[in-house]
């Protein structure tokens, strides 16, 4: 399949790029960017030097191809004068443009009036885990926020089962550098960045109407805080349960969603430096490590879950749903493992 990425001068874009060009099933066909068209991607993207001949080329000059993936920031996607379905029959946009399904929330968290509110019900949130038969018949899905993605994921399976109260949850996300995207600013200075443990968000962070919407929850208390690490994901989540569980019930829940799950593991240990989950070791890889503990004998569950920002926090899970999309095994050019030590 021909495919083209939109945006790929960013990290995410970046990422897609390197994913892809290890696909056995695609082409890439065009890369954009308005900023370094005429550059080629290895300048930006150093990482893919002698994998690929191709130069950023402007938006204008997208040709026709199979699959489109927009991994621009939100809202320069609606604001193109391109139509982007005209390009492709398949669209993966990887902005918030189209991740929550109310257009009235997006003042409350994006600050801006959706344009296109007509089109908020033909784009599935794109986590495969939760929509795969809806990704499987759809042409339009929305990528998930890495937060978000990591909270989902820990949590869905209690909220399925019924073991959590549907009335509040409270979550911290701490996350790398890289989730801020490429372009400076001054907080993201080297000397201001360096050995920060920074609260970024501690309420209101957008990823909050994500969360709530996907697990159907009442109330969620998210709050995010920046630290010293490139990449990695590590939402911490406080659940209360309806009723008293043991820990043989919470194991028989994250067994039964995830048993069958190709990118989700389940990490807890009693021994051992990586007991709970660690974002360090998901550098690259496509996972999602969801872990527990049980508070004594309270109603009480912490569920830790982590994921590389850029992958099945953004590209990662993004090619994943394209593989669910076009019909091939679903962790084709996903298969890396991560880096440890």
């Amino acid at each position: 399949m021909r495919v083209s990425i939109v945006g790929a001068s960013g990290y995410v874009g970046g990422e897609i790029m390197r994913l892809l060009l290890g696909h056995p099933r695609v082409d890439v066909a065009q890369v954009t960017s308005e900023r370094h068209a005429g550059k080629f991607v290895w300048q930006l993207h150093p990482n893919l030097r002698k994998r690929s001949s191709l130069r950023f080329s402007p938006v204008a000059d997208l040709d026709p191809c199979d699959i489109l993936f927009l991994a621009m920031p939100h809202g320069k996607g609606l604001e193109s004068e391109i139509d982007f379905g005209a390009v492709a029959p398949v669209i993966i946009d990887l902005s918030a443009d189209y991740r929550l399904k109310d257009a009235a929330a997006y003042p409350k968290w994006y600050g801006v009036t959706h344009p296109r509110p007509d089109l908020l019900r033909e784009y599935v949130y794109g986590l495969p885990e939760l929509h795969r038969d809806r990704i499987r018949n759809s042409n339009r899905v929305s990528g998930a926020g890495c937060i978000a993605t990591a909270a989902i994921l820990g949590l869905m399976p209690l909220y399925r089962a019924g073991l959590a109260r549907d009335d509040m949850v409270v979550i911290e996300g701490k996350s790398g550098s890289s989730a801020a995207g490429r372009d400076p600013f001054p907080a993201s200075h080297h000397p201001e960045r360096s050995g920060v443990i920074r609260p970024h968000e501690p309420a209101g962070h957008r990823h909050t109407a994500e969360i709530a919407q996907e697990l159907g929850v009442g109330r969620v208390y998210l709050t995010t805080t920046s630290v010293n690490v490139v990449r990695g994901v590590l939402a911490t989540s406080h659940v209360f349960l309806k009723a008293a569980v043991t820990e043989k019930d919470v194991w028989s829940v994250y067994r039964e969603a995830y048993s069958a799950e190709p990118f989700v593991r389940i990490v807890k240990d009693r021994r051992g430096s990586y007991r709970y989950p660690d974002p360090r070791i998901l550098w690259g890889s496509n996972y999602c490590d969801v872990g527990f503990e049980l508070d004594g004998d309270s109603n009480h569950l912490v569920v830790m879950s982590a994921v590389d920002n850029l992958m099945k926090g953004a590209a990662g899970n993004a090619v994943q749903a394209m593989n669910v999309m076009s019909g091939f095994d679903e962790t084709m050019g996903l298969e890396f493992a991560g880096l440890h030590p």
